[in-house]
């Protein structure tokens, strides 16, 4: 950020251009929608429960020096919240798309994902006394027929329904989590944050993912998936995110989430051979054209 006693520094909602930004943003993106690709080649062998437990703790690991750094913000009677949130913000939705990992491709629930905006103006209306407004009404609306549009699509005879289901119900978690964080976290330090959600959420599934942990030993592929997934998807991602939001502000870094959707589809088609099916494509494009008109 500029120095502020410059007498050049522009408006908060004009930042100066930075080259760093486009490239963070599009890396963002790619590591983003590559952990929908890591999911799906990594859950059959661990399964669901394993393979989050995974994400979760590595994440947590990559994130904890930022936590430990701002820990006197973290009084002892903030944990159950910040465990409870970061069941609702992290654990279930990860579960979910990890579920659907092994039963759709991986651009179905990159697709599904970009819900999370539309979700978040909804739980902020019926839960917090957010206005939606007509133009995130519409949008909303045009957003449940893309996923309508995705969930009767077939791909390679293999119907999708519960996978668009499971990824929608996780952007509605994610849209809940986003306002819990909102208004029940408003100032704790961002980057702690995520790695206190985060161990929350690994401490909580820790037994149920010992109990799942597979018994036939994983291959290496799965094992460098799962590893990526924690490390680059949930711990690095959210350093260049919080980076983001320094510069440009939480609106603009938002952005990626047009991003997110593409890269996933096309890093399932590149390393995986998952084709792009019209379904696909009509879905997408409505969905994501409901998230820019809602976002104008």
């Amino acid at each position: 950020m500029s120095s502020l006693q410059s007498p050049t520094v522009p408006l908060p909602d004009s930042p100066p251009r930075d080259w760093r930004t486009p490239l963070e943003l599009g890396l963002l993106a790619a590591i983003w929608g590559a952990s929908f690709l890591f999911m799906r080649v990594a859950a059959d062998d661990f399964g669901a429960v394993a393979l989050v437990e995974l994400r979760l703790a590595l994440g947590a690991v990559v994130l904890l020096p930022f936590l430990w750094h701002q820990r006197a913000a973290f009084p002892r009677r903030l944990w159950a919240r910040l465990a409870l949130i970061g069941a609702i913000n992290s654990a279930l939705p990860f579960l979910l798309f990890a579920w659907a990992a092994q039963r759709a491709p991986a651009g179905i629930s990159a697709i599904s994902n970009a819900m999370t905006v539309l979700f978040a103006a909804l739980m902020g209306f019926l839960f917090f006394g957010e206005r939606i407004g007509w133009r995130r009404s519409v949008a909303l609306l045009a957003g449940f027929a893309g996923v309508v549009v995705l969930a009767t699509g077939k791909d390679a005879g293999m119907g999708v329904g519960m996978a668009v289901l499971a990824g929608a119900s996780a952007s509605l978690l994610y849209g809940l989590g986003v306002n819990l964080v909102r208004h029940r976290l408003a100032g704790l330090p961002a980057a702690a944050l995520a790695a206190a959600t985060l161990g929350c959420s690994a401490l909580l599934l820790l037994p149920l993912a010992i109990a799942r942990w597979p018994a036939q030993p994983v291959p290496l592929l799965s094992w460098a998936s799962a590893t990526a997934l924690g490390v680059l998807c949930s711990g690095i991602a959210y350093v260049i995110y919080y980076r983001l939001i320094a510069r440009v502000g939480a609106s603009r870094a938002a952005t990626v989430t047009y991003l997110v959707p593409l890269t996933g589809v096309g890093w399932a088609w590149l390393l995986l051979g998952e084709p792009l099916t019209w379904s696909m494509a009509i879905a997408g494009t409505i969905i994501l054209a409901s998230v820019a008109f809602s976002q104008r």
